[in-house]
């Protein structure tokens, strides 16, 4: 049994195929398991508390793991451990989401600039054989603009500071807990501050009809093209930027009107990269 995994930092999904590439059971959602966030002991927490794993963990003899946090060597070391400890009867591969995106929407190994906008974002060059990083990503709390947390934080900011909209700035205060020391204990006493953020950013597409949700959204994907599209400005003269991820999904026709704006040429988009990974996986069969 092969499991392959796509994890961001607030879900994660697993779906296992056998060696002919067909798939064995329904595809599996944990919570994301991000190693540069998480403890090793709260990786393997996470693991265990899933029944449909434990019923697999000794049949499982390939885990290919694409994750958010893995893009350095450290958290990439503590969870391949992890998994490997778990998974004890199987080879384990780890690298960074961005590769797993790579996979999930290049056409036919052609070049690319892959983004992936989801809890957090990234921004990576795929030159038909590999991928190429111009930035590293120091996470949420500096990086990550135009992801759910980036978004999150905005709209938050933006009501406390009394930038929205009247009638905007109400359905905000309806829908979510604002006090602020409910916010602050979420933000800085308890785990995963940054998934805590993006569930903040579903608020933007219940309500973006509004012409302030959508500046909003654009001045993000603005943001993110010139911190991290526009750091292969010469490479995108010739090729397309492909969009992984939910944040992005949602966001297409934000997305291709800044595009348009600053001059680089959109390519596909993709909600949920496992599907495209178990198509590149089971290719390789």
């Amino acid at each position: 049994m092969i499991f392959i995994v796509d994890s961001g930092s607030t879900k994660c999904d697993w779906i296992a195929v056998d060696e002919q590439g067909t798939q064995l059971c329904e595809k599996i959602r944990t919570k994301g398991l991000n190693p540069a966030i998480l403890s090793p002991d709260e990786l393997l927490g996470r693991i265990q508390e899933h029944p449909e794993l434990q019923l697999y963990k000794d049949q499982v003899n390939q885990l290919f793991f694409y994750g958010a946090g893995c893009g350095t060597d450290g958290p990439k070391l503590a969870l391949t451990q992890v998994l490997q400890v778990y998974f004890n009867n199987a080879k384990v591969t780890v690298a960074e989401d961005t590769l797993g995106a790579v996979y999930s929407t290049v056409n036919r190994n052609e070049p690319a600039v892959v983004c992936i906008l989801g809890t957090g974002s990234n921004c990576t060059y795929y030159n038909g054989k590999e991928s190429v990083q111009r930035v590293k990503s120091l996470g949420y709390s500096i990086m990550d603009d135009a992801s759910g947390n980036y978004f999150g934080r905005q709209l938050i900011r933006d009501y406390y500071f009394n930038h929205m909209p009247k009638n905007v700035s109400v359905s905000f205060k309806n829908r979510y807990n604002l006090d602020a020391d409910f916010i602050k204990y979420n933000l800085y006493k308890n785990a995963n501050p940054n998934a805590y953020l993006a569930t903040f950013a579903e608020f933007m597409f219940l309500h973006k009809e509004t012409a302030y949700i959508q500046e909003l959204i654009k001045n993000g994907i603005r943001l993110f093209s010139k911190n991290m599209i526009f750091q292969f400005k010469e490479e995108l003269k010739t090729v397309p930027v492909h969009f992984a991820g939910s944040i992005a999904f949602l966001s297409q026709d934000e997305i291709k009107q800044v595009a348009l704006e600053m001059g680089f040429t959109v390519g596909n988009f993709v909600k949920r990269p496992i599907d495209g990974l178990v198509k590149y996986h089971t290719s390789k069969f």
